[in-house]
């Protein structure tokens, strides 16, 4: 496993189908998901040479923490449909690794369940749903385990028609078909450590709180509770009950990056939701530059969107991020070897952010500024 793709083939060859394409497609003709790829390509990087690059240092601090590099585990719904415990391992080899992990709201293990597996600290991302009573039992429970960040996702009022999960049938309820359950039948592998092994839900909303541990229950009850009705005063809401660092997710311009941080916004998450949400928007990366500028000195911000490369990093640090989030570069790790896929993703990308600021002629990842890239 040399690189990032590498692992996604690795978990390509180990999913069913319909699971693979959950985790890597787009909504519609998913533009805006190969938008955030293609536009990190258009980006060059001008290396200075004859400077001295033998201590290269790729820390950084995000909203007082400080990370071994500047790599955030993005929130990301149900990883535990990919390997058994699927958020914990994520979890756990982000706190060996001394990154920071940022778990889903809807993720399939519970926030106590994370907890117990790493010593470090995570962040709790959550939807602001109708029943606000909901939201506060999360926030506090998230509270109570020390999470530290409080992350709000503002993109995601409907969700984003994922055509390749209606194809596939991974829908609420699921539509089963001749051939999705011939190519279940097939995983051996992921069979007998997902499918055979406890049920799967949504740990941190199942049971009490909606009265059912039904995934197809849970997931109906989620659906019907996000709200299209949420706005600028929400945010000051939740910095109201969280009282710790809030992170803004879904912003995607410098007029919404103004008005979080009016609202109380300590970082913004420059992000399409990966391409699962509106379709035709901007690449990630491509809107870095104008929300950075837009929030220096004020708030700080991080690039979501794209990641497959330690290269990447770096031009989004350049750009001005303090760090970036990836979501699928450790699915495809979890996927393809549970926890120690993971810890393997997080390598790759270190070795080759450390690599590409010796050849840039960099000493440290927060020397980076606008100078190291041209266009290709």
């Amino acid at each position: 496993m040399t690189n990032i793709e590498d692992l996604r083939q690795r978990a390509r060859r180990r999913l069913p189908r319909t699971i693979f394409d959950f985790v890597d497609g787009g909504s519609q003709d998913e533009l805006s998901l190969h938008a955030n790829r293609t536009d990190f390509q258009k980006l060059a990087f001008l290396p200075r040479v004859l400077t001295d690059v033998s201590v290269r240092d790729q820390s950084t601090t995000v909203l007082g923490e400080t990370l071994s590099s500047p790599l955030i585990i993005a929130p990301t719904g149900l990883a535990g449909v990919l390997r058994r415990d699927g958020e914990a391992l994520e979890a756990r080899a982000a706190a060996n690794a001394g990154i920071a992990y940022c778990l889903s709201m809807m993720s399939a293990c519970s926030i106590e369940q994370v907890a117990r597996a790493t010593s470090r600290p995570f962040w709790f991302q959550v939807y602001l749903l109708r029943d606000r009573g909901i939201n506060v039992h999360l926030i506090e429970r998230a509270r109570a385990v020390g999470c530290r960040v409080l992350v709000l996702t503002v993109d995601t009022k409907a969700q984003g028609p994922r055509e390749r999960d209606i194809r596939n049938g991974f829908t609420v309820p699921p539509r089963v078909t001749i051939r999705n359950a011939f190519d279940f039948a097939h995983r051996f592998g992921w069979l007998a450590d997902v499918a055979l092994g406890p049920r799967i839900t949504f740990g941190n909303l199942a049971g009490s709180l909606v009265g059912s541990d039904d995934i197809i229950s849970v997931a109906r009850f989620a659906a019907e509770q996000y709200d299209p009705s949420i706005n600028w005063s929400d945010l000051e809401w939740c910095k109201s009950i969280w009282h710790g660092p809030v992170a803004v997710k879904g912003v995607l311009t410098t007029e919404d990056a103004r008005l979080a941080i009016e609202h109380g916004a300590d970082a913004v998450i420059v992000s399409n939701h990966g391409g699962r949400q509106l379709d035709g928007s901007p690449s990630a990366v491509s809107m870095l530059p104008m929300i950075a500028e837009m929030c220096a000195g004020r708030a700080e911000v991080i690039l979501d969107g794209g990641i497959r490369r330690g290269s990447d990093v770096l031009k989004a640090l350049a750009l001005g991020a303090r760090a970036c989030m990836a979501g699928r570069p450790f699915l495809y790790g979890l996927a393809a070897h549970g926890e120690a896929g993971v810890t393997r993703a997080i390598e790759i990308l270190r070795a080759e952010i450390d690599v590409d600021l010796a050849l840039l002629g960099r000493g440290g990842a927060r020397q980076l500024d606008a100078s190291a890239l041209g266009w290709m």
